[in-house]
């Protein structure tokens, strides 16, 4: 296949263009480097198949030749980001989506939107599955990343039933692993980061509200699983297992044989309380299972930022 892979050179994007050029296909990465970093994907640079166009998404966007499957991953996607830019957020969830959808249906080709678990908002119901409507401020602050998600998901379905455009829609929940920023605000690398430089870990709050970590390869499993897929409807990926941000904090501080030392700090507004996918529909039609204990995934990442920190403190 040759796909598109919007916000290619984020987190998750990056994990993505480099699992499916490991699968043999070709892949065009397109981020305008907001929240991404081309050093996410500096290893592909130089691969057979590999392109990166350096774009905004929002604006006109022509990709010559054919394609097989648009994968909509651009977006601003921790709090901190979204906060920093709601208007970028807003946007690339909005105009974004409709560009690619356009594009997706003149080429005749899948499309897969990257939604997330905040459009159930601080969730009435637990754990969250698909046919929950949600529970969300349409003008508190984090409406900017949450609303985007949900009239791109409101989007994607009129281009599926009024255009006939082939889409997949996958809600994910918490990830984790190598490749994220370490200040980008989500709770496993400020806690990772904290506990590598000797420093207490930020806790918001008392630390009771939950949630379910999945690691990165795993997500990307369910991704490849839900495009090769013939299910329109949402998808939840995440791993069910549930963690308060307390038990989280001991965990880290365990692993790393240190005392535990905790720095509390507001609630930001609408936090959610509790956050857990319920996977039902994804291991009925996809036959999928997050299979990374937290530990083992927590060591990979730490590893990672281990070599992060390493590169600083040396100027590289």
């Amino acid at each position: 296949m040759r796909v598109l892979i919007t916000g290619g050179a984020g987190f998750i994007g990056s994990h993505l263009c480099e699992r499916f050029l490991d699968d043999g296909h070709q892949v065009v990465c397109v981020d305008n480097l907001l929240t991404g970093s081309t050093t996410n994907i500096e290893p592909l640079f130089g691969r057979d198949g590999f392109v990166f166009i350096k774009l905004d998404c929002t604006e006109f966007l022509h990709i010559p030749g054919q394609l097989d499957a648009v994968l909509h991953f651009a977006s601003p996607a921790s709090p901190f980001d979204y906060l920093k830019y709601p208007i970028e957020t807003l946007k690339v969830g909005s105009l974004g989506t409709h560009k690619l959808l356009g594009l997706a249906r003149e080429k005749k080709c899948r499309f897969l939107l990257a939604s997330t678990s905040e459009v159930y908002g601080d969730p009435l119901v637990h754990p969250q599955p698909e046919s929950y409507w949600g529970n969300v401020s349409s003008i508190g602050p984090r409406s900017v990343y949450d609303e985007a998600k949900r009239f791109a998901e409101a989007i994607t379905m009129a281009y599926h039933r009024h255009h006939g455009v082939d889409t997949r829609i996958v809600r994910i929940f918490n990830t984790y692993g190598p490749r994220m920023r370490m200040g980008d605000g989500r709770v496993i690398p400020a806690f990772l980061g904290g506990a590598l430089r000797n420093e207490p870990l930020p806790v918001f709050g008392d630390g009771s509200q939950t949630r379910s970590f999945c690691y990165v390869s795993d997500l990307v499993e369910g991704i490849v699983r839900l495009l090769d897929s013939h299910e329109h409807m949402p998808v939840n990926l995440g791993n069910p297992n549930e963690f308060t941000v307390m038990e989280l904090a001991q965990t880290v501080a365990s692993m790393f044989g240190v005392k535990l030392d905790v720095r509390n700090m507001p609630l930001p507004q609408d936090d959610p309380k509790v956050r857990r996918p319920d996977i039902s529909r994804a291991r009925a039609i996809l036959g999928w299972e997050p299979r990374v204990e937290l530990k083992d995934g927590l060591t990979m990442t730490a590893d990672y930022f281990r070599g992060v920190l390493e590169r600083l403190q040396s100027g590289a």
